[in-house]
């Protein structure tokens, strides 16, 4: 077939988007488009599937809602690729754009137009599907990803910096206090002190953790009872600080937080699955990371202890980490045991990528089964099935797409199920599947329907259980292996889940 072109239009003949795939003039096409409205017969506007000829060539549309999706090919193209063509080219109208109005199309033209061009190049079909153009469109830029990771170093770097400069000024400040030495604040956005040795510190204030302190004409002194010693007093109550005193003088002693919160471990894996409606694997990734989180700085020098139960699936450690003790001692450490982990940061500390193409890979399957009913529809029934009974998978939504004006009539369903017209699709979900849930079903009738118009269906949830059961055991500084408590999560969820 020769496409000529595509085009959203409304029911008056006001083109919105269009888009040529060959050479032609401005006029023509112009003239192309404004003739469409005339050539329309009264008897087929009401039919799914429409076409109408001309001398030269042929105008193939599909009603959506107000708007037309029109299609504008050579005579000699095959009519029955035109309109598979057609139904492809509204499904993505349909998934682009939220409400298929006039506004909503003009908003999201240009993405319609690189979908477009991903399914014809040239005048002639791609071999995609919706599944595929999605994919190509929303596709990550990695200049873009190296851009943003590192901003954020940049950001993290800035932040750590301002951490330093805070705790050297409230040192100073401390020292100030016990001395007897005034302390000034020259303005609301800024703080400073006197007297210094060699420099001058200055900090502005952005952030609860930096302590803030009332100017006043009065010298700071050693047991006084001044309101100044007092805001101070307790803004270090505040920020954590133990403050003992006594008849004389008032001792500061550092005291940590509580202790679950000063480590904390986070493991997150994301499932990228693509199945055939018939079977096999045609794509499985697992990618997955461990993170640590420190927010004390006396457990910055620490070695960790994991359950490595991961079977075939091989880890990738930091480089900062020290590769020897993880092979020998199973034992994650930094290479220099005198330098201490970032604090207030996520540090990766292992990461994993998992390849398949064995189905006993997949975690949840899903099974659909279209049969024609001899009515001009179909009835279908689809499955699913929990492969591994140790997961526990929760708020479970399968999405399947339906044609264009054929509302489903359910026949039973495990679970809840809504239908969303504008977007032509049966959302089926299932708030836990686990080993006590481990299948369930939705069966239903879809009028004016073939076989391959629930495809592809797209399949979501999360879970607080992990595909990968390394988790950590035990935490102990380096200094003199004491343990100390720690907090974890765990968290797996899709990012491309589909059945094609």
């Amino acid at each position: 077939m020769v496409l000529l072109a595509s085009a959203v239009c409304t029911k008056t003949g006001k083109t919105i988007v269009s888009r040529q795939f060959v050479e032609m003039t401005k006029a023509r096409i112009e003239g192309l488009l404004a003739a469409f409205p005339k050539l329309m017969s009264t008897e087929k506007r009401h039919i799914q599937h429409t076409f109408v000829e001309t001398d030269s060539v042929r105008y193939v549309y599909q009603p959506l809602e107000k708007l037309y999706m029109l299609l504008i090919t050579t005579k000699t193209s095959n009519i029955l690729e035109d309109l598979e063509t057609l139904r492809l080219f509204s499904k993505v109208v349909l998934d682009c754009c939220k409400l298929v109005d006039e506004s909503e199309v003009s908003k999201k033209s240009f993405d319609l137009i690189f979908a477009f061009d991903e399914i014809v190049a040239l005048g002639y079909r791609e071999s995609v599907n919706l599944a595929q153009v999605r994919t190509f469109v929303e596709m990550d830029s990695h200049e873009e990803k190296m851009y943003q990771a590192v901003r954020q170093s940049q950001e993290r770097d800035t932040k750590v910096k301002m951490r330093e400069k805070a705790k050297e000024l409230q040192r100073q400040r401390i020292d100030a206090v016990k001395k007897g030495v005034r302390m000034t604040a020259p303005s609301s956005s800024y703080m400073s002190m006197t007297p210094v040795a060699d420099s001058i510190y200055e900090i502005k204030v952005s952030k609860p953790e930096t302590p803030k302190y009332t100017s006043t004409n009065k010298a700071l002194k050693l047991g006084a009872k001044s309101k100044d010693v007092d805001l101070f007093v307790d803004q270090l109550k505040s920020e954590g600080e133990k403050v003992v005193s006594n008849n004389k003088t008032s001792t500061i002693t550092s005291t940590s937080s509580t202790v679950q919160k000063d480590i904390h471990i986070k493991k997150e894996e994301r499932l990228i699955a693509i199945v055939g409606r018939d079977g096999g694997v045609r794509n499985f990734e697992l990618h997955g990371l461990i993170s640590l989180k420190i927010s004390n700085e006396i457990y910055q020098k620490i070695v960790l202890q994991f359950n490595f139960e991961s079977g075939n699936i091989p880890l990738q450690t930091h480089p900062n980490i020290d590769k020897e003790l993880f092979k020998t001692n199973r034992l994650i450490g930094l290479k220099n045991s005198t330098k201490p982990f970032p604090l207030d940061s996520e540090v990766g500390l292992l990461k994993w990528t998992l390849q398949s193409q064995e189905e006993s890979a997949i975690p949840l399957s899903i099974n659909c089964w279209p049969s024609e009913n001899g009515y001009g529809g179909c009835d279908v029934n689809i499955e699913y099935n929990l492969e591994h009974a140790d997961l526990e998978l929760n708020n479970v939504t399968v999405t399947v797409p339906l044609p264009f004006g054929s509302a489903p009539v359910i026949q039973e369903c495990s679970g809840v199920y809504s239908y969303e017209p504008k977007k032509n699709v049966l959302i089926w979900s299932v708030a836990v599947v686990d080993s006590s849930n481990p299948t369930g079903s939705i069966e239903f009738e879809a009028p004016k329907s073939i076989a391959s118009d629930f495809f592809p269906i797209k399949v979501d949830f999360i879970s607080k259980s992990s595909y990968n059961k390394i988790k950590p055991m035990e935490i102990r500084l380096v200094d003199d292996s004491t343990p100390v408590k720690f907090t974890s999560e765990t968290s797996l969820y899709t990012g491309n889940y589909e059945i094609v």
